[in-house]
């Protein structure tokens, strides 16, 4: 897989994508079990901790990681079979609102990553080259396939960051 180029996604994303090196299909797939392993040295009764007022707890993170991945992975099917239909945007804050992650175990939702993931790696690697660089408009911005791989990976490298800063490195 070629590189991802700069004009292949909207600025806002690199705060994601700059979180990626080397090989994004390497990446994708060691997070598959490095990811359940951040969550399961999660310490017991931390799940629910919400590091100030109006801030999503670990599971609401993790569910929100989620949830994006399933966004971000049909804009690329979409793009990839070359739909030209541009796809809307979505607030998170309202997916959150609506899911009742805390009500699941942690656990749950390291599942649920690996089942989620090792579907989404089968579809990311029947894309060829030409299917990769099909562009398309989400969230009436430009982008193409291969910049949706780059924002999973970094997406959930963003978030796993946030939880070790503000959630886990916050304990007394």
């Amino acid at each position: 897989m070629s590189q991802l180029k700069s004009d292949e996604f909207p600025a806002f994303y690199a705060t994601y994508i700059d979180t990626v090196f080397g090989d994004v299909m390497h990446v994708l797939n060691e997070q598959i079990t490095s990811f359940p392993a951040f969550l399961e040295a999660v310490p017991a009764g931390r799940s629910e901790y919400a590091y100030a007022e109006g801030k999503w707890t670990i599971k609401e993170v993790v569910g929100h990681v989620l949830d994006t991945e399933r966004i971000m992975a049909y804009r690329a099917l979409r793009f990839a079979r070359n739909d030209t239909k541009a796809l809307p945007g979505f607030e998170q804050e309202d997916f959150v609102l609506n899911a009742r992650f805390n009500e699941r175990s942690l656990a749950s939702l390291a599942e649920e990553f690996v089942l989620l993931r090792k579907s989404n790696m089968a579809l990311f690697n029947t894309f060829n080259e030409a299917e990769l660089s099909r562009r398309g408009l989400a969230s009436d911005r430009l982008i193409s396939v291969r910049a949706f791989l780059y924002i999973v990976a970094g997406h959930l490298n963003h978030h796993k960051n946030i939880i070790k800063e503000r959630y886990l490195d916050t304990m007394v």
